[in-house]
């Protein structure tokens, strides 16, 4: 029996692309000889990527340093940016939060930098949610490995991930642990057993 789940950010929380878009713009601004337009749809296909393949494949007119450069100084002015004006919270989140942790422990695993998911948490008030967070911004390891160490760390013994993409889906499997698919997230995923349409259906699915 499932006794908790481990959860993906981006494109299964929440959507922080519109202002994300936002900050790479204004930063990639400052380097004339970048020519790409920034959008959160070019975001959102690349999420679940780590950050310097975001860069890189977002920003393709760019020198690979200076892609790395513009990820770099986008990421540091993000967060207060997000914390602030906050994202958009998938429709039923804070219900189905709420109807979760009468029964789950709850966390995070995300492939982010280091005060994303806490800018998240701040920016809408989740923090009571989780349990616990990891990111390769703080251990500099995959998100399968991250996910081991949420495991370890609070001695879980039956955990789900929930995520949207494709690298969600093999992090869960390196990680031995069941995948459930957030369709409704930015991602494709080929092979899956278990999906959900909207967050809301999360707890009849487990039941």
């Amino acid at each position: 029996m499932t006794d908790s789940i481990i959860f993906d950010l981006d494109g299964t929380l929440w959507d922080a692309t519109d202002g994300a878009a936002v900050i790479w713009t204004e930063v990639a601004s400052k380097y004339p000889q970048v020519t790409d337009k920034i959008t959160a749809d070019k975001l959102k296909s690349l999420y679940g990527l780590v950050l310097e393949e975001i860069a890189v494949k977002l920003l393709p007119s760019a020198s690979r340093e200076t892609a790395l450069a513009i990820m770099r100084e986008s990421v540091i002015r993000q967060c207060p940016y997000l914390e602030e004006k906050g994202g958009i919270l998938f429709n039923g989140l804070v219900e189905t939060l709420t109807d979760l942790k009468k029964k789950y422990k709850l966390y995070i695993v995300s492939n982010c930098e280091e005060g994303y998911i806490q800018c998240f948490l701040k920016a809408h008030k989740l923090g009571e949610f989780f349990e616990d967070f990891e990111y390769p911004g703080r251990t500099g390891r995959l998100k399968a490995e991250n996910i081991r160490m949420v495991m370890e760390r609070n001695s879980l013994k039956n955990p789900v991930y929930v995520g949207d993409t494709n690298g969600d889906a093999t992090a869960a499997k390196k990680a031995g642990i069941p995948f459930i698919y957030a369709r409704y997230g930015f991602g494709e995923v080929a092979e899956y057993e278990r999906s959900i349409d909207s967050i809301k259906e999360l707890p009849a699915l487990l039941i």
